[in-house]
């Protein structure tokens, strides 16, 4: 069988694959992709888009159905159809994932479905769907194969009555009661999601607060927000047993409270595990501590000429971090920049009030030994937010002392995920408390309670 040269073969077809094929493309080299599934990969067909989907229709019905009266909104009577809520996110997936097709075909990317083993160094074999196997060759391979949801000991998923984000997304009927057992990103959207239509959510997680990785304030504001809405909180909470039938589960938990709690469906969101490509004999690739695909500062791996980027290589398996390592991975490996690992970045949740944040949390920097000056704006004093009818919620903003550079930004409330790109812009270019506040913010918008949280970190707020 013919062996096809390439510049750069890629393995995985999701934002850090198909976005470092382009680049690739645009420096002129002959590139390949290979995906197992469709491209795009989680982010578009399972994950970041689809849920955003489902969490508009929620964050629209919610609306009617508790605040339709505040705006002089009034109705007979407010009902869903479940199954074009669900198949709304479904379209709108699939036309990007087109999209996406249509950006490969355009940079004249070879897009090859298959799953890719490398026999070694230089070499991609492609089993493909139909069956045939293709060689490749390319002196660069770039792995961006991503994560899968992780399984919990003891709760394995059956599709059914315990399952992944994978499945949360695609239930034929609604569950009438669901245990989420995770409060990250995932745990905490689907609870909002679920919970708007009606579903009764309880959500245990292990740690004191949910969300984590967020400031404390910012994790605190959120669980007394989505607790108002409905949504049980166990925090501090370890599940001892569970079992699982096609009828429904049964989670023993200890903590605060020794219990054990049943209901139709048990979402797992404790975290992910790597993808790593299969081996059939191939080459072995070094992992890290944590069994991620280790990379030096460069993004190659222990193999020569292999590299890899996003999700793989570890936390902190955002889409947008993944884009941009791709880009890092393959401009440094064709020459064209030396190549940087990411720093400042931002983390975003999409419930309602949503929670965006970028550089460290007040709890992080005095880990870290550093004085911080803090401002608060809360959005009760925001015209736009009052305006809005979306009043929850704050922006929190850290300076170091003695320069006054911002070190550190969390909000939420409304447009959070919208908010937050000036604050990495900030951070990234060390923008100081006098940078900011003299940055005229247009009235009326949401970004003024950034302008005014800088102001109030130094008692020049006027609004407050």
């Amino acid at each position: 069988m013919a062996i096809i040269p390439y510049d750069l073969v890629v393995i995985g077809g999701g934002p850090a694959g198909y976005v470092g094929a382009i680049r690739a493309a645009q420096l002129g080299k002959r590139v390949a992709v290979v995906e197992k599934e469709r491209a795009g990969g989680t982010c578009l067909n399972w994950g970041c888009i689809p849920t955003k989907s489902l969490l508009r229709n929620a964050e629209l019905y919610s609306l009617m159905q508790q605040h339709a009266g505040d705006f002089g909104l009034t109705f007979a009577e407010l009902n869903y159809d479940w199954t074009k809520v669900i198949g709304r996110s479904r379209k709108v997936a699939d036309k990007l994932a087109g999209g996406i097709e249509f950006l490969l075909k355009k940079n004249k990317i070879d897009y090859i479905l298959g799953e890719a083993t490398i026999p070694k160094s230089g070499q991609v074999a492609v089993v493909q769907k139909d069956g045939i196997t293709a060689q490749l060759a390319a002196p660069k391979i770039l792995i961006t194969t991503g994560v899968t949801t992780r399984e919990m000991p003891g709760l394995p998923m059956n599709g059914t009555s315990v399952i992944g984000s994978r499945q949360a997304m695609t239930l034929v009927s609604q569950p009438q009661e669901m245990i989420i057992i995770g409060a990250g990103a995932i745990g905490i959207e689907f609870a909002y999601f679920f919970n708007s239509f009606g579903t009764k959510v309880t959500v245990i997680e292990m740690m004191p607060h949910i969300l984590p990785i967020e400031d404390t304030e910012v994790s605190v504001a959120l669980e007394k927000a989505l607790t108002k809405k409905g949504i049980t909180f166990l925090t501090g909470t370890k599940v001892e047993h569970a079992e699982a039938n096609s009828k429904g589960v049964a989670v023993t938990v200890s903590g605060k409270k020794n219990e054990t709690l049943g209901a139709d469906i048990a979402l797992i969101a404790i975290g992910v595990t790597p993808l790593l490509p299969k081996r059939d004999g191939g080459v072995e690739f070094k992992l890290d501590s944590k069994g991620y695909l280790y990379v030096n500062d460069k993004y190659e791996t222990s193999v020569s000429g292999v590299y890899g980027a996003g999700d793989i290589i570890g936390p902190p398996w955002l889409a947008h971090v993944a884009s941009w390592e791709s880009v890092q991975a393959v401009e440094g490996m064709f020459g064209k920049c030396k190549p940087q690992r990411s720093r400042v970045f931002p983390g975003c949740t999409y419930c309602q009030p949503q929670v965006a944040s970028v550089g460290l949390t007040e709890r992080a920097a005095k880990e870290k030994g550093m004085t911080v000056k803090v401002g608060k704006f809360p959005f009760q004093a925001s015209g736009k937010a009052q305006a809005m009818g979306e009043t929850d919620g704050f922006v929190k903003l850290l300076f170091n002392e003695p320069h006054g550079e911002i070190v550190g930004a969390h909000i939420i409330g409304s447009e959070a995920t919208e908010m937050i790109a000036e604050l990495g812009l900030a951070i990234t270019l060390e923008a100081t408390y006098e940078d900011i506040s003299s940055t005229i913010h247009a009235h009326l918008t949401l970004s003024e309670a950034i302008m005014e949280a800088t102001e109030a970190a130094h008692g020049s707020a006027i609004h407050i």
